[in-house]
């Protein structure tokens, strides 16, 4: 049985949220989704993406991994969710958004930084999953500018991004400008997000406004 906290939440969202937004929930199961963007993000379960983005039901794609990471394209017929979730949103739902969120703290990262240093721990899954940052570019501006651990969070931002334009898919349509890609980093405590500028190569507070 599910917990009483878990059991409490779901009754309001069945009783007050679900029939607020009746009329979306039956567009989205008759019509289908079309989400304005595929945010890469990590499990951590401080990262509430939908309520950073404002988010309500059938606006954003989301796969959430341990330490948001994108791998390198492999075609080579195993098990691959990320990248299946990367190629389903570029392909079929054609999201004209890709968002690749790190965050503040991230326990992937620290372990990685810490104590893994290019080799997997004792775990089936975990360290093998993050030796995927092997080689990881930490740039000393990054470190001067933010701090050491941050810096190792906005590399991972960097690399992911790097490895989605090795995606046929992503890479065609970006340089058709029919899809945008994300650098984010969002502060748990602070609640600011950081964006690159992949033409400066740098990280700063996402603006209030958009120009149009």
């Amino acid at each position: 049985m599910l917990t009483k906290k878990l059991l409490d939440g779901y009754w309001r969202f069945r009783n007050d949220s679900h029939p607020a937004d009746k009329g979306r929930y039956e567009q989205l199961a008759s019509l289908g989704q079309a989400p304005t963007a595929l945010v890469v993000a990590c499990c951590d379960s401080r990262v509430d993406v939908s309520a950073i983005f404002g988010a309500g039901p059938g606006d954003l794609f989301i796969v959430r991994n341990v330490a948001n990471l994108v791998p390198p394209f492999q075609p080579d017929g195993k098990f691959h969710g990320t990248s299946a979730a990367v190629e389903y949103a570029a392909t079929v739902l054609k999201v004209p958004n890709i968002i690749v969120l790190g965050h503040s703290h991230c326990g992937g990262m620290a372990a990685y930084r810490d104590k893994l240093k290019g080799k997997p721990d004792d775990t089936d899954f975990i360290g093998t999953w993050l030796t995927q940052l092997d080689g990881l570019d930490v740039k000393k501006s990054d470190i001067e500018r933010h701090g050491e651990e941050t810096a190792f969070e906005l590399a991972g931002v960097r690399q992911s991004l790097s490895n989605l334009r090795m995606f046929d898919a992503v890479r065609e349509k970006e340089a058709a400008g029919m899809l945008a890609l994300h650098g984010l980093h969002f502060d748990i405590g602070s609640g600011v997000v950081l964006a690159l500028d992949e033409d400066t190569d740098t990280f700063a507070p996402l603006p209030e406004t958009v120009e149009v």
